[in-house]
């Protein structure tokens, strides 16, 4: 797994180059808990399916890039979106991507896209959250007990190579009492791409409000609601997905 440094940090990444004509790449850009080897083998279904080349990475702190050094802070997510993100893009050349941003990568994703720090062809995304909910507040809790006495950590551990590191920069900030009023809703009105927004009607980290806010502050937006499907639509219902992200690609290309 290559690496390269991002905002004075090593970060892993993982090219997937498989188009033979010009289209935009793809961006993974991974949940709160997520890596480059926890997205398995979706990044690579999507390129293939879109005919695109694909760029997946682990965020600091996550998977085999450097572990976290110091407690996040509540703008863990916009110094992602704004500082991070736009130097990984540069450093790998990458113009007018697609983001696929799931959970806390949906999150950074519209984040970046809402504040044109550079052009982005579209964005796409998996449970994003815009806002904090007492839901999210309490699966977050329930994780933290779920890693304390169940196999949960030795899961993660497979994702991970310093999985506390992981684990607790993630939970606790979001449990974190000032972080209750972190909001991004401020960023959704000056989308300009076209965006793709998907959440299960299950999701235990965040109710329908969540896309409803999405969808009436976008300009250019469609909303896909999956029955039966928690926080992990791409795993839940991965060819509803799948199917979903490729007309959206396909439709975004066709603008171009």
């Amino acid at each position: 797994m290559p690496f390269l440094t991002v905002a004075s940090r090593r970060i892993e990444y993982e090219r997937i180059e498989i188009a033979r004509v010009p289209r935009p790449t793809l961006v993974f850009l991974h949940e709160g808990l997520g890596s480059v080897a926890a997205w398995r083998e979706f990044p690579g279904r999507v390129a293939h399916a879109a005919n695109c080349d694909a760029v997946v990475y682990s965020r600091y702190g996550y998977g085999n890039s450097e572990p976290l050094a110091e407690p996040r802070s509540i703008r863990y997510m916009h110094d992602e979106a704004l500082v991070a993100l736009p130097e990984l893009l540069d450093r790998l050349a990458l113009d007018r991507p697609i983001l696929i941003g799931h959970s806390d990568g949906g999150s950074i994703a519209l984040i970046h896209a809402g504040a044109g720090v550079r052009p982005v062809a579209g964005v796409v995304t998996l449970a994003a959250h815009v806002l904090v909910e007492d839901v999210s507040v309490a699966s977050i809790a329930a994780a933290k007990t779920a890693f304390e006495t169940t196999d949960l950590r030795a899961r993660l551990a497979r994702h991970h190579a310093d999985v506390d590191s992981a684990f607790l920069g993630w939970n606790r900030i979001w449990l974190d009492p000032d972080f209750r009023d972190w909001n991004i809703e401020e960023y959704l009105p000056r989308i300009t791409c076209p965006v793709l927004a998907i959440q299960g009607e299950d999701d235990e980290y965040g109710t329908m409000e969540q896309m409803r806010r999405i969808g009436a502050q976008v300009a250019d937006v469609e909303l896909l609601r999956l029955s039966d499907c928690r926080h992990s639509a791409h795993r839940d219902q991965p060819e509803a997905v799948l199917g979903a992200v490729s007309r959206f690609v396909d439709r975004v290309t066709a603008r171009l």
